[in-house]
């Protein structure tokens, strides 16, 4: 395979219920990338395009088609990918494997979604058709009832009493909120307490309103090449060296392996062994942190820590920028946001300014290798990416 490089990078705000389309959000977003490459429209030779609601929030169908037209790249292959919270994230990959395999040398990749428009009762129950449609929905398992599952699972596995494990996540949102604030893309910009987070109203018990993250609009953009265009386009290539992904069945063909995610330690291992590196080579991480849980279910699955071990190391400060391992210095999804069709390029985004050194009071020194982690419904698919500067 040649290798790939990210050469350009397009995010929007993130924001609640945006005026633009799926289609217009992800031209703004296109072009921010395309003209940071050094590239025109015409130079596009085939566009992956994440969306989950959109024949919900807009009755529209096909927007990856009509996001090539609408940016200028006209006629070129456009495809949708829905992998629910994964869709970008899968959009990149496959990216990624056009352009290695010689097939393509410049492709766009990215995702868009217009979630907030829909309101909270239609969100919630579009975003639960990721998991399993005929018999979790219908018991009254939305996502924050996934999670709040698996938050008892976790404490009763490892022996963590329920309100001290209930602290811990909300330091999950305290360090999400703060880099959020610093972020001037992110939904939510402002710092939140530990008393703030744990005096909310309850979503789902042990789930406070704080624990979770929101319904977002935007979208986000990539553009791949491979390592010869690269070279002539941009003196700072980031190389993505390391992908994986893997796929589960509902929560009941897992229930021997809970609250781990088995998906997720397949894909992680599929990419660290690609890229040749292990967690501790990894210098920054954009985790999925759609509920607070998941951000310490996440860290041990990707082997940050050991199992049973990662709420205390949040509660220590070592995911903090200085910690062992810097996570989530754009806010994540709790703070950042969450337009589920663009989450998974969104990370991308971050890491490649990461290590580019762009990211300011956010950012990570010396930062060289980096790392994205996508979750799609409850374990369904999982996605990762490992990054590493090239110069």
């Amino acid at each position: 395979m040649r290798k790939v490089a990210v050469i350009g990078v397009g995010m929007t705000k993130f924001s609640g219920k945006q005026d633009k389309t799926c289609v217009e959000l992800f031209g703004e977003a296109a072009m921010d990338a395309i003209n940071e490459a050094n590239l025109k429209p015409k130079d596009i030779q085939a566009l992956f395009v994440g969306n989950v609601l959109g024949d919900f929030s807009e009755g529209q169908g096909q927007p990856q088609a009509f996001a090539a037209d609408y940016i200028g790249a006209f006629n070129v292959p456009a495809n949708k990918y829905e992998n629910a919270c994964a869709s970008a994230s899968a959009a990149a990959r496959d990216a990624f494997m056009w352009v290695a395999s010689g097939f393509y040398d410049v492709v766009l990749a990215g995702g868009t979604e217009t979630a907030a428009k829909m309101g909270t009762p239609l969100a919630t129950r579009t975003f639960a058709m990721g998991s399993d449609s005929r018999y979790e929905y219908p018991a009254g398992i939305t996502f924050p009832g996934v999670f709040a599952m698996l938050t008892h699972l976790y404490a009763k596995k490892h022996g963590i009493p329920l309100e001290k494990l209930k602290r811990q996540m909300a330091q999950v949102s305290v360090n999400s909120h703060y880099y959020g604030a610093l972020n001037p893309k992110a939904h939510f910009q402002k710092e939140i307490t530990m008393d703030k987070v744990l005096d909310g109203f309850m979503v789902c018990q042990p789930l406070q309103l704080l624990d979770c993250c929101p319904f977002s609009d935007g979208a986000s953009a990539i553009v791949l090449a491979s390592e010869e265009k690269a070279k002539k386009l941009t003196d700072k290539p980031v190389y993505v060296v390391g992908i994986g992904q893997a796929s589960a069945g509902n929560l009941l063909s897992q229930k021997d392996y809970l609250p781990r995610l088995r998906s997720r330690e397949l894909s992680a291992k599929q990419a660290y062994d690609m890229a040749g590196l292990s967690p501790k080579d990894i210098d920054v991480c954009e985790l999925h942190d759609c509920f607070s849980i998941a951000t310490i279910i996440a860290l041990e699955g990707l082997g940050f820590f050991e199992f049973g071990k990662a709420s205390e190391a949040v509660e220590r400060g070592e995911t903090k920028i200085g910690g062992k391992i810097p996570v989530n210095p754009s806010g994540g999804l709790k703070s950042k946001g969450h337009p589920i069709g663009a989450t998974g390029t969104a990370q991308v985004y971050d890491i490649v300014k990461q290590l580019r050194g762009e990211c300011g009071e956010r950012q990570v020194e010396g930062a060289k290798t980096g790392m994205t982690d996508t979750l799609g419904g409850d374990g369904g698919t999982i996605v990762n990416l490992i990054l590493k500067r090239g110069w």
